[in-house]
């Protein structure tokens, strides 16, 4: 037996947004006794469902998942303690003799937690926030591709908040992210959802659709009214920066829906530049795809 097999498993469920990850999921989770540990960078912010995507209690069908409404949108999230909790979701899971199913689009914090990245504890520095504040998303975005070329490649590059964090780190201590490290924790299968770009497309339109008809810009004004800035929303990226701008009549409905659509359609290109790098992805088309793969790694 090698040294592989005899670490903890892991499932990992990874592609673009709307590709269908949190279905997959829960129906793996529900064939193979699992629980699910959600990664992803806006869907650990509370009040904030509709505009990034977050699973609904009834689409859970019942199984639990971790990581989702546990921090408020007020309040910076790190991805130093995301690994920490997700690292104590899969105790927990493995404790009752299930299996964790790590699922989401942030890359970043997926190879947080199954490589054991080292990412440092950087206090954050209001002086250095207030003067990379100054600076337009896509000037930061240009700075981060240069002192972390690694981090960049997943990350919101509308995301301001993202974007000043990510600079806070590097430039706090004088380099990039380190690199994945050598020894690993788990055994883990990672599963890629792989849809074609026109079906990719038609899929985040349809979502778009979706959200906006269940509510997406009455969400954005409730995390207005309980006090979040313009300027906080905005730093939020994709659907928030859209529709605080949208809300605070910059721009048209009409503008505001075109715009959206191609900027997630941008943001699913750039995860899947990400994802397409990792050699350990099997890139499967279907349940029967995913099911069969999962049966023989357990």
């Amino acid at each position: 037996m090698t040294i592989l097999n005899q670490m903890p498993k892991i499932i990992v469920i990874v592609g673009p947004t709307a590709s269908g990850k949190s279905d997959l999921a829960v129906k793996l989770a529900k064939k193979f006794n699992g629980e699910i540990i959600s990664a992803d960078s806006r869907q650990v912010y509370r009040g904030m469902d509709l505009g990034t995507g977050k699973i609904t209690k009834k689409e859970m069908a019942g199984i639990k998942h971790y990581l989702l409404d546990i921090a408020s949108p007020s309040k910076q999230f790190s991805v130093a303690r995301y690994k920490k909790l997700a690292l104590k979701a899969i105790k927990k899971i493995q404790k009752e003799n299930k299996i964790p199913i790590i699922c989401g689009g942030t890359g970043f914090y997926i190879q947080a937690v199954v490589d054991d990245l080292s990412v440092p504890p950087v206090k954050p520095d209001l002086k250095l926030r207030t003067q990379l504040e100054k600076s337009t998303a896509k000037e930061l975005y240009s700075r981060l591709k240069k002192l972390d070329p690694k981090r960049a490649q997943n990350i919101d590059a509308c995301n301001k908040r993202r974007l000043i964090r990510a600079l806070e780190i590097v430039i706090k201590t004088g380099q990039p992210v380190p690199e994945k490290q050598t020894r690993q924790s788990f055994n883990a299968l990672f599963l890629g959802i792989k849809k074609s770009p026109r079906k990719l497309n038609r899929l985040i339109k349809t979502r778009l659709k979706k959200r906006l008809k269940k509510g997406m810009i009455a969400e954005v004004k409730k995390l207005r009214r309980q006090g979040l800035s313009w300027k906080k929303l905005e730093n939020f990226g994709l659907e928030y920066r859209w529709l605080a701008r949208y809300l605070q009549k910059k721009i048209t409905y009409q503008v505001m829906v075109l715009g959206l659509q191609k900027d997630i359609e941008h943001y699913a290109k750039r995860q899947m530049v990400w994802f397409k790098k990792d050699s350990r992805i099997f890139w499967i088309k279907n349940f029967k795809e995913a099911s069969k793969l999962v049966k023989n790694f357990l």
